[in-house]
């Protein structure tokens, strides 16, 4: 048991040590964008400073937020009530209830009844992409806003997804999503290591316009973009990947709202993280497939290039791991003398310990929220979390040679909320 531990951290070491070389490389780019995004005063018009900022407007642009729901009853209410809490003037909110068999259509109604700006429509059952474009094409507002049903937005989000839009080149802004649910080991660990992704490379990438996706989460479009990228697609479970191609290729970018802040659910348990990620797999090698002549294709500049990166990193990258893995595991069983590391210390330095977790702190302090280093306890996990990962990729690459069928495959919702969203009472 000891020696198969020791492999599992030596192939973690080698994925570290080549994660960790990439992200030091982007440390610079996400200090620049930190730099260079500073909060604007108080009392700024959302629109000040933005692609909207021009003579003769007299209000912020308008904003429809289209809401997708599929048996979503546990965590509709709280998700559509903080949007309708919201600062921005104005907001219109679009429900599309999927066809659900409990009571969200219902729920819905109850919404729109109350709520101001909220509309409500059902169709049967068709999937997320289908849910929002039907969504968008009864939207009305200049920014579209497409959300999961279970986020839960601060009162300012809407107001920081506008204020990101600062070019005429950005045509997607992805906000800031974060774990709602802090009740079990495993969200404490994903809330503690998502800022990697978060606080460092999305900042990073941002800056490099090589941001590659928009999150399903909280992600908003220009309507004009839209109309020229076409509606999202109905048959990929990877809809908001492959859109936010689909905008670079339109010759626009996207963009990074740090401020913009959205709390939903992490999955809970090994079985809903692993279903979630191989749908995530699923949508990025599909992705890849319609878009292969993008892939560095300096036509979509810096864009076209960053995608080589991403194909060597997320999917054979993975490949690659699993191999090593499998090869530490022969060389452990023919006991070749010298293949393992001797120490402890030596160990440690292998796996390149203090420059992840050094990548981590800064990754934190970004996101201002040092609060989630009380989960540090919850980093051993990381070897673990690190293989089932790249587990993860072989299984999509097998779904997809076998052509399995494309489902929305959500997880199930538990409406647990145990961080302070700053909502209030």
């Amino acid at each position: 048991m000891t020696q198969v531990l020791l492999i599992l951290a030596l192939v973690f070491g080698m994925t570290m040590l080549a994660a960790g070389a990439v992200r030091l490389l982007m440390v610079p780019f996400a200090v620049w964008f930190e730099a260079r995004n500073r909060p604007p005063p108080p009392g700024t018009p959302p629109q000040a400073g933005t692609w909207f900022d021009h003579p003769g407007r007299t209000a912020p642009p308008s904003v429809s937020i289209i809401v997708p729901a599929y048996n979503e009853a546990v965590v509709l209410d709280n998700c559509v009530r903080s949007i309708a809490r919201s600062h921005y003037p104005g907001l219109e909110v679009i429900c599309v209830d999927d066809g659900s068999t409990d009571d969200t259509y219902s729920q819905l109604q109850a919404l729109a009844a109350e709520l101001p700006g909220v509309r409500v429509f059902t169709q049967p059952n068709s999937g997320k992409g289908a849910a929002l474009n039907r969504g968008i094409r009864h939207a009305t507002g200049e920014v579209l806003m497409l959300v999961d049903a279970d986020g839960i937005f601060a009162p300012d989000t809407v107001t920081e997804m506008v204020r990101a839009f600062t070019d005429e080149r950005i045509g997607a802004v992805c906000g800031d999503d974060r774990p709602v649910n802090l009740d079990h080991v495993q969200t404490r660990f994903l809330a503690l290591i998502s800022h990697l992704g978060t606080g460092l490379m999305r900042r990073a990438l941002s800056a490099l316009h090589c941001l590659p996706v928009v999150s399903g989460n909280i992600g908003a479009f220009r309507r004009d973009v839209l109309e020229r990228t076409g509606p999202l697609s109905e048959d990929t479970v990877g809809e908001d990947l492959e859109l936010t191609w689909r905008v670079y290729r339109a010759g626009y970018r996207a963009a990074f709202a740090p401020r913009a802040l959205v709390h939903a659910e992490s999955p809970s348990t090994p079985g809903t993280l692993w279903k979630q990620r191989v749908r995530w797999a699923r949508g990025l090698l599909q992705t890849i497939g319609l878009h292969a002549d993008m892939t560095g294709n300096l036509r979509y500049g810096a864009f076209g290039a960053y995608l080589v990166l991403n194909l060597v990193t997320q999917v054979l990258g993975p490949v690659m791991q699993v191999a090593g893995l499998a090869l530490l595991v022969l060389v452990a069983a023919l006991g070749e003398p010298g293949a393992l590391p001797a120490s402890p210390w030596e160990l440690l330095l292998f796996l390149s310990l203090p420059l992840t977790l050094a990548l981590l702190l800064l990754a934190v302090l970004l996101d201002r929220a040092p609060g989630d280093l009380r989960h540090a306890w919850t980093l051993p996990l990381w070897p673990f979390y690190s293989t089932l990962m790249s587990l993860v990729m072989l299984r999509a690459m097998w779904l997809e040679l076998r052509g399995a069928e494309n489902r929305w495959n959500k997880m199930e919702r538990s409406g647990t909320v145990s961080v302070d969203t700053g909502q209030g009472p």
